[in-house]
């Protein structure tokens, strides 16, 4: 593991993972990085990956929503607003479980879910709030049958493992040599976390010295790097998929590392990896026009009026609309852009 001040040179470029933080890591905070990297940060804090966990009493949702409610079988859930906090209460109009929720996962692009405190440890909640629907449903990886008793109803028991997972996927600072730490935790992906500690670069840049070598930066690691060990470290990489049954099927259309390692164009190119198309300290751009030049990086369509014709015969623009779908999974009420880049063909089925 990547000990804190050990230079970050490229042989040891492979050692720095934001949900593989180390016990001793000093972090900065933002208002450090602010200090050279401003603009940045105010960009980086309206993107999803900026905002991928919130506070109870910073969620607009749930603000927004003081009174959210659902029905399942003889069960009845709310979401109920209490000044600052919100209570999880499920009843099967008998006994009621009342549980506060700790933190929203997800800005709620798609969709938010809930971590709730019980007594037997952490719970992801049954139900998640979902923008289309603006109401509760099911939670994608819960079962949908209505459950068999009003603990059940309430969710799921995180193990640790998977919670150190989703805390250093979705915060900064939380996760420090395998273990969870509520009052490190800063909410959302922050500069640190994919960039490491940020102490001895901020030092050496205040004194004026060279400090480019004391922080880590993933825009030199390879394209295959980027996708299948870097940002496939919280996104999903193929061997996370294939080693674990339950994210197969339709479901890994969630998994980008995973979809484009099954493209025909995939390689070890950086123009095919990850942030060749997304700057992650910009919000996302949803307007399809905006990737064309990123395809025609290799496409090139310009070298010739044939070429055009050559290499696609539908259009000469737009060509994600295409070429990388968008996958409805049943129950999650939104669609996925796929990120395996193919010919998609009209009433195919789904490649898994």
């Amino acid at each position: 593991m990547l000990a804190v001040g050990l230079t970050f040179s490229q042989s040891q470029k492979r050692m720095w993972t934001p949900n593989k933080i180390p016990a001793n890591a000093q972090f900065v905070g933002q208002q450090a990085c602010a200090e050279c990297h401003g603009d940045k940060i105010k960009t980086h804090a309206k993107t999803l990956m900026g905002r991928a966990l919130e506070t109870v009493a910073e969620s607009e949702i749930l603000r927004k929503h003081p009174k959210l409610s659902f029905r399942t079988g003889p069960y009845s859930y709310e979401i109920l607003r209490q000044g600052a906090q919100s209570i999880y209460r499920v009843t099967d109009g008998k006994e009621t479980i009342s549980l506060p929720v700790l933190y929203a996962f997800g800005l709620g692009f798609a969709g938010q879910t809930y971590v709730l405190q019980g007594e037997a440890g952490l719970y992801e909640s049954r139900l998640s709030f979902y923008n289309d629907t603006h109401g509760l449903d099911t939670t994608i990886g819960q079962s949908t049958d209505v459950p068999t008793s009003l603990a059940d109803a309430v969710g799921r028991l995180m193990s640790k493992d998977e919670t150190l997972q989703c805390f250093s996927c979705h915060t900064t600072g939380a996760v420090k040599g395998g273990k969870l730490e509520h009052n490190g935790l800063v909410p959302g992906i922050g500069c640190e976390a994919c960039h490491g500690p940020g102490a001895e670069h901020v030092a050496l840049g205040k004194q004026g010295e060279p400090n480019a070598h004391k922080i880590f930066n993933p825009g030199k690691l390879s394209g295959d790097e980027l996708s299948q060990e870097y940002c496939a470290a919280c996104h999903r990489s193929v061997e996370d998929v294939t080693a674990l049954p339950r994210m197969g099927g339709l479901n890994n259309v969630r998994f980008q590392p995973y979809r484009i390692f099954n493209s025909k164009c995939y390689s070890d190119d950086r123009r095919i990896s990850c942030i060749a198309c997304h700057d992650v300290h910009q919000p996302m751009k949803e307007d399809a026009a905006f990737y064309d030049n990123k395809c025609t990086a290799c496409h090139n369509t310009k070298q010739s009026p044939e070429s055009v014709s050559r290499l696609c015969k539908v259009a000469t623009e737009k060509c994600t609309s295409c070429h990388m779908p968008k996958v409805p999974i049943q129950g999650a009420h939104f669609k996925f852009t796929d990120h395996r880049i193919r010919i998609a063909k009209p009433g195919e089925p789904y490649p898994f």
